[in-house]
């Protein structure tokens, strides 16, 4: 049988009167080489394609989404409408979601010996909507360390501190881009001392010693991020979230804000 005689039973009708939000494909494993407007970086993302499904159509062609990462050798963010709009014609659909998770690197000097390392981000680009104005958004997760300020006003000596992950989500304006560095340096400032791949003891003391002295609330975290974003002309829509992964309970804190 040719391709054309066999039966296409995903494009045939469907009666039940119930259309479908998004369905598509996720956990696509693939090279990814993403493009941060100065360098290309290449790293391995996970993708996930899905799109919306009319009542009256059974199924989607699942096979068009992978063909359609297949056609892709790089990446970046100023390409993501273009990809965006592609799928929702390829797949006949009229709104749609894409997602890109990968490890980031960014280079490092260490607070005081200057050593040099990597140190690697959860980073995730996504685009969703319709095919005129798909918004694309950009996201990333820092990790830091935070200090208790209850815990370092009632002891004696010490206090106990956690290491916590903000995740800036910001959506992305192609005529004002702002960069995963800049967004990784943000959530750095809004904790209460970055992190660092490698150290030096002298790097260790400086790390400890400047924890103690800017003491954080998750609540403290979120609002310093959200201040930083406020100020940046560029940022018009943002989701800050920071977990803080507790060292004297068997749960986390949260907090977020949205604009």
């Amino acid at each position: 049988m040719t391709e054309n005689q066999i039966p296409d039973v995903q494009g045939s009708p469907d009666v039940r009167e119930l259309a479908i939000n998004r369905v598509g494909v996720k956990k696509i494993t693939l090279p990814f080489a993403f493009f941060n407007g100065k360098e290309l970086k290449n790293t391995v993302a996970e993708a996930e394609l899905l799109v919306s499904l009319p009542k009256d159509k059974k199924g989607t062609h699942m096979s068009r989404f992978i063909l359609l990462l297949m056609e892709e050798k790089q990446f970046a963010l100023l390409e993501m409408k273009a990809l965006h709009q592609k799928m929702l014609k390829e797949l006949n659909a009229t709104e749609g979601t894409i997602s890109f998770k990968f490890p980031y690197f960014i280079e490092k000097n260490a607070p005081v010996s200057g050593l040099k390392s990597l140190m690697n981000y959860q980073a995730q680009i996504i685009s969703n909507g319709d095919f005129d104005k798909p918004e694309i958004y950009l996201e990333i997760t820092v990790p830091v360390t935070s200090l208790c300020p209850c815990s370092k006003e009632i002891s004696k000596y010490g206090a106990h501190n956690q290491r916590s992950h903000i995740i800036i989500k910001v959506l992305f304006d192609e005529t004002q881009p702002i960069s995963l560095e800049e967004l990784a340096e943000i959530g750095e400032k809004g904790g209460s001392c970055p992190l660092w791949a490698a150290l030096k003891r002298p790097d260790e003391k400086f790390v400890t010693e400047a924890a103690y002295e800017n003491p954080k609330f998750v609540e403290d975290i979120v609002r310093d991020v959200a201040l930083m974003l406020n100020q940046d002309k560029r940022v018009k829509k943002y989701r800050i979230s920071s977990e803080n992964f507790e060292s004297i309970h068997n749960h986390s804190a949260f907090a977020l804000i949205e604009k």
